[in-house]
């Protein structure tokens, strides 16, 4: 059994290189929460809730996690002995929704259970890659030049595939130009969830584009309307804030809502739920792959863990560290060549802090025991 006896949460904030916008909104810098536990025996295990600073991907914010990770999840963990780290998820479970304050610290358990057994992350979780294929994901840039020079620059360092952030008034042209430029290059739109349900003229122009996939065109919980639009559509479409539980899978799979699905550890709760999602995909054989939410390097090594799994078929959003980050909070960085990253084959998650820097860029602290 696994006791964790310290918990410490660090508020840690880096500039992006490039400004990332979306749908919604735009950001120069991240804030993220780091998780280390640290069990009786003395193993560690770092986890990284990536959530967004303002409630426009889903209604947590790093305030929101921060008061949570605090006062409900670090009690709880201090307070439970576990064999295995779906046993801790189990636990954090009776803590509704708050996925991505509860993603931070199943990551860790993963981390620290797997280190403590001296498997790599990746091995535990039943991954089976060397390497895994790596996409890009480009925001809304200033004009459709900008765009295609983005995207030059990608293609250029061998990414496998291009996601294209739409929004009503930037989506028909500025795909149509990068289709034009690059005619073999795997693309996809990804939307936000900025359409209202009744749109469909802007999606059966992008339908002609060849695109791989046309990714959550309507707001989270609007199943009925991706599935309508899906069954218009030659183009598959991809769920990401849909799922937010392997429940919303199911729920989607029998409605025919969509045909890809981008898994997100942040999204779904932890890893743990992460796998049970693929696995659930993996036998309606509906290819996945694992999307991000600009994760510094604890997030991006669990991502790439992930994406070892035999049914990420697609390239996932599994960039190396420099495409956002100058420097990253661990000694090693996520390093992607010709289109694949390396699955870190050290136990554990295969990266280690960069304590001096994390501690030069950390924001906040907070460190409890068992009593606080």
């Amino acid at each position: 059994m696994i006791k964790v006896d310290r918990v410490e949460l660090r508020r840690v904030r880096l500039p992006l290189v490039h400004q990332f916008r979306t749908s919604s909104h735009a950001k120069r810098e991240l804030e993220h929460i780091l998780v280390t536990l640290t069990s009786t025996g003395g193993a560690v295990g770092w986890g990284e809730i990536a959530s967004p600073s303002g409630p426009y991907y889903s209604a947590e914010t790093v305030g929101s996690c921060w008061a949570m990770a605090r006062s409900f999840l670090a009690p709880l963990v201090l307070n439970t002995a576990w064999e295995h780290p779906s046993g801790l998820a189990a636990a954090m479970a009776r803590v509704r929704g708050n996925h991505f304050a509860r993603a931070g610290f199943d990551m860790a358990a993963w981390a620290l259970w797997s280190g403590a057994s001296g498997v790599p992350l990746a091995k535990a979780l039943g991954g089976d890659r060397a390497e895994v294929a790596a996409g890009v994901s480009l925001g809304i840039e200033p004009t459709v030049g900008a765009l295609l020079e983005q995207v030059a620059l990608r293609v250029g360092e061998g990414y496998r595939r291009v996601k294209l952030k739409i929004a009503p008034g930037w989506d028909v042209e500025p795909v149509r130009a990068v289709r034009a430029a690059f005619p073999d290059v795997p693309v996809h739109v990804d939307a936000n969830g900025a359409y209202p349900a009744e749109e469909v003229t802007v999606f059966r122009q992008l339908d002609e584009l060849g695109l791989l996939m046309i990714e959550q065109p309507y707001a989270p919980r609007a199943l009925l309307g991706h599935a309508a639009l899906q069954a218009v559509l030659h183009t598959p479409i991809c769920l990401d804030e849909s799922v937010e539980e392997v429940d919303d899978l199911a729920t989607a799979l029998r409605l025919g809502a969509g045909r890809i699905l981008n898994i997100k550890v942040s999204r779904m709760g932890g890893l743990t739920a992460a796998v049970r999602a693929h696995d659930l995909a993996r036998s309606h054989d509906v290819p996945v792959w694992c999307g991000g939410m600009h994760e510094f390097g604890i997030g991006r090594a669990a991502n790439v863990a992930l994406s070892s799994l035999p049914g990420f078929t697609l390239p996932s959003d599994v960039s190396g560290s420099d495409k956002y980050y100058a420097r990253d909070i661990t000694t090693e960085p996520i390093t992607c060549v010709d289109g694949h990253v390396p699955v870190p084959s050290a136990p554990g998650l295969g990266r280690d802090p960069d304590l001096p820097f994390v501690e030069a860029v950390t924001t906040d602290v907070a460190v409890l025991q068992p009593g606080d």
